[in-house]
């Protein structure tokens, strides 16, 4: 199992809209999810600042393989096309990333 972690900007103007969605998530948007291998799934927001902290297990061996999978379901990418105008990506992220990857500096179970 590998934790991971990523974060985004919000829009101020979105943030109503953001939590609404999310409180709602669609089911045939979680199945794609769980069928990635992705448990313990959570979104933290911080305001004032309008960030978004993402983090979840991950229980698959091909993160990789398992994220292109995802992109496949077109539910998926309905979700996507209805939330990432929601989102700001951070300027430093990778190259290819939206939500930017975090390092794990501590874990304690």
């Amino acid at each position: 199992m590998q934790r991971m972690g990523l974060c985004i900007g919000v829009k101020a103007e979105a943030i109503a809209d953001y939590k609404r969605v999310h409180a709602a998530v669609w089911p045939e948007v979680l199945d794609v999810i769980s069928r990635a291998n992705i448990r313990n799934y959570s979104i933290f927001l911080r305001e004032p600042e309008n960030l978004l902290f993402a983090c979840w297990e991950y229980h698959g061996s091909d993160f990789a393989k398992d994220a292109a999978r995802m992109s496949e379901s077109p539910a998926m990418r309905k979700w996507w096309e209805l939330c990432g105008p929601m989102q700001t990506p951070l300027p430093t992220r990778a190259d290819g990333e939206w939500w930017a990857a975090m390092e794990e500096v501590f874990h304690l179970d």
